[in-house]
C-alpha cells in the first residue's frame, strides 16, 4: 500500500483514506495491540511521539469496525448514507488546523488539535471518505474479495474497478482457480 510522506501530500484525502484503511486492517486483528496500531500511524505519517495506550486500542477497534461498513458499502447512495450517519454522530465542526505551523493547512473534524485517538481516527476517516465519495461519486473503497483476506482498500485511480486488496491475493485466488479447474474429478462425481 503507497504511503505518501510528502509534507504536502500527507494530508491529502487520499494519504487520510489510505491510512483509514491500514488502521481499519490492522485493527481487525485481534492481536494487534498499541505498538502495531502506532506503527501503522507512523508509517502514515504521523510525527513521533504518536503512541497508542493499552486503553485507547479497544475504542480505536470499535471505530474500525463502523469505518469498514463504509468500505463494505455496495453502492454510493449506501456509502453516503453510512457516512452521513457517522459524521453527525461522530464529528464537530468543520475547521482547518496547520498544528501550530508543523504541517499544512488540513481540514479536522475532531474537538482539537489534541483529541484523543479514537475520535481523531473516526472523525478523519469519516472525512477522507467523504471526500472521495464526493469526488468519484462511487464507494470510496472496498473489501478484498478473496475469502482467506478480508482487508480494506482505497479505490481511486483509473483503470479497471479494483476486487482485490493486493496483487498479492489476486494471483493467490488466480492461482487457486488454475488448480482447481485442472484437478480431475472422481468417476461419477459431478
Amino acid at each position: 500500500m503507497p504511503v505518501l510522506p510528502d509534507r504536502s501530500t500527507r494530508h491529502s484525502a487520499v494519504a487520510m483514506a489510505l491510512r483509514t484503511a491500514a488502521l481499519v486492517n490492522a485493527l481487525a486483528d485481534p492481536a494487534a495491540g498499541p505498538r502495531e496500531v502506532t506503527a501503522v500511524l507512523l508509517a502514515h505519517g504521523e510525527p513521533p511521539p504518536a503512541a497508542v495506550t493499552p486503553g485507547e486500542v479497544a475504542p480505536m477497534r470499535a471505530a474500525a469496525v463502523l469505518l469498514r461498513e463504509v468500505f463494505a458499502a455496495g453502492s454510493a447512495d449506501e456509502a453516503a448514507a453510512l457516512l452521513n450517519s457517522l459524521l453527525a454522530a461522530h464529528t464537530g465542526p468543520l475547521r482547518l488546523t496547520s498544528h501550530g505551523g508543523t504541517a499544512p493547512w488540513h481540514p479536522h473534524a475532531d474537538a482539537d488539535d489534541d483529541a484523543p485517538w479514537t475520535p481523531w481516527f473516526l472523525s478523519s476517516g469519516c472525512l477522507a471518505l467523504t471526500f472521495l465519495l464526493w469526488e468519484r461519486q462511487a464507494p470510496p473503497g472496498r473489501t478484498c474479495v478473496s475469502p482467506s483476506c478480508g482487508n480494506v482498500f482505497v479505490t481511486h485511480g483509473s483503470g479497471p474497478e479494483r476486487r482485490y486488496c493486493s496483487r498479492r491475493c489476486a494471483t493467490r485466488e488466480r492461482v487457486a482457480a488454475h488448480r482447481r479447474s485442472r484437478t480431475p474429478t472422481a468417476p461419477g462425481a459431478g
